[in-house]
């Protein structure tokens, strides 16, 4: 065999031999995939069949778990909208003394945060049926509620205790027919209103001032009469009345000319339609003579109501874009700005006094805070009665009973007064205290009129 035939010979060999092994390294790889294959379908298999078995050991969540997520969500929202920062230290130790309270026993946290808290609960739970921890549960959040700062402000509300609410912010009476009251139709004219109520008032002011009525009987006549007032102002006024027949509010403002220079308002409430109301108190004087150039704005027993208001409320006395009042709220403070400029109407009143008492309260102190700030006017009377916490209701997404919705009131912000001090528990001063035996020379010496003293006094002792 020549030199080149056996090159040809070993040539073909090794292709050969190459070709028979790709042949068996591509016979293992499928090997392998089989292999894997298998492997992976036989697992599958395995895991759905675990997976039956795992399904019917775990339980969806039952009835007995909403009491859990419930008291949980307060927490949570606690943590979140409460006016203070408050750590899960201190509140799962005020979740703690609330379980001692309710359980009458000592309670041990393990950890002192939710986890430590649901633990407990957990336990606490474990022997009650569904009537039993629902109880507990509303207890526990009503309790926690309440004792948070100010004590008393925050609570549970129901959807009733709700709507009473807001009834009371709008200035909603449902349980008072106004047109009872004085007995008179929807129909009734001007004068038969003045007429009615002019014949049932006038018995009831004889009994308050009657020396041989019992206190009793004068506090009856004086209750009665208040109601009647209620009625009178805000049916004698067709604005007023067709609000009040349409939504149900009544008025909040009531307004009159004491003499060719003095004008008064008293604000009794700031209700949605209050602002409304006092632009058209204000209005109806704009034609009076320049010699009307004296205001008294009178806050006494204000209870507030919507905050929001005092953007609007405090623009004609301090112009637009000026800072109205300050939220504080988890160590940060939220500035509000005036959205309301000034009115005409106003301006002509160079000398203001504002009256303030203990029952002033909430925006109501926010307003006399600010008009003392931006010296608007004299604040004659007593201290406020030092309620500077804004409220809110936060619904709750996960409820405790099916049949009732609650939701959570919290205080979810302080306001701040002139000084920059929370209104809470420190109110806001008078400029004068009417209890000082020569307040009357103070108020003087600011005006040097003395009409305004003998009107200021006279107003004073009417209320």
């Amino acid at each position: 065999m020549s030199q080149e035939e056996k090159k040809l010979c070993c040539g073909a060999r090794r292709f050969f031999l190459f070709k028979l092994l790709g042949l068996f390294i591509f016979l293992v790889i499928i090997i392998l995939a089989a292999v894997i294959f298998l492997n992976n379908s036989k697992q599958s298999a395995d895991n759905q069949k675990n997976g039956d078995k795992t399904a019917q050991n775990i339980s969806l969540p039952t009835e007995k778990d909403i009491y859990l997520t419930f008291l949980d969500e307060i927490y949570g929202k606690i943590k979140t909208n409460y006016w203070k920062k408050i750590t899960d230290a201190e509140l799962t130790n005020l979740y703690r003394l609330a379980l001692e309270k309710i359980t009458n026993q000592p309670q041990t946290l393990l950890l002192n945060n939710q986890t430590g808290l649901d633990a407990l609960l957990k336990k606490i739970m474990a022997e009650m049926d569904d009537s039993q921890k629902k109880e507990f549960g509303l207890n526990l959040a009503t309790l926690v509620l309440t004792n948070l700062e100010p004590f008393g402000r925050g609570g549970l509300f129901s959807e009733k205790q709700t709507q009473e609410l807001e009834n009371t912010v709008q200035n909603i009476d449902p349980a008072v027919d106004l047109y009872q009251v004085l007995g008179i139709g929807r129909e009734a004219t001007e004068q038969q209103i003045t007429e009615n109520y002019q014949q049932k008032s006038q018995p009831l002011k004889n009994i308050a001032v009657d020396e041989n009525k019992t206190a009793e009987e004068k506090q009856a006549a004086q209750e009665e009469l208040t109601l009647l007032d209620r009625a009178y102002t805000t049916l004698k006024d067709q604005v007023n009345r067709q609000t009040y027949n349409q939504a149900g509010i009544e008025t909040s403002v009531i307004s009159k000319l004491i003499s060719p220079g003095i004008f008064y308002i008293h604000l009794k409430k700031m209700s949605p339609t209050s602002f409304d109301e006092f632009q058209r108190a204000a209005d109806a004087m704009a034609d009076q003579p320049a010699s009307l150039n004296t205001l008294i704005l009178d806050l006494r027993g204000n209870i507030g109501g919507s905050v929001d208001l005092m953007q609007w409320f405090l623009g004609p006395f301090i112009g637009p874009g000026n800072l109205a009042y300050e939220f504080f709220h988890q160590e940060e403070y939220q500035p509000f700005k005036t959205q309301f400029g000034w009115l005409a109407s106003l301006v002509r009143y160079k000398k203001v006094v504002i009256l303030i008492d203990a029952q002033v309260q909430s925006s109501a102190e926010v307003m006399a805070a600010a008009l003392k700030k931006y010296n608007v006017g004299v604040l004659i009377g007593g201290k406020t009665k030092g309620w500077g916490t804004i409220e809110k209701i936060f619904p709750l997404d996960n409820q405790i009973d099916p049949a009732q919705k609650y939701s959570m009131f919290l205080a979810h912000s302080l306001t701040l007064r002139e000084d920059n001090q929370p209104i809470e528990s420190r109110g806001v001063d008078p400029t004068i205290n009417i209890n000082d035996p020569d307040w009357d020379k103070q108020l003087l010496a600011y005006f040097n009129y003395p009409e305004l003293v003998s009107a200021v006094k006279k107003i004073w002792n009417e209320k």
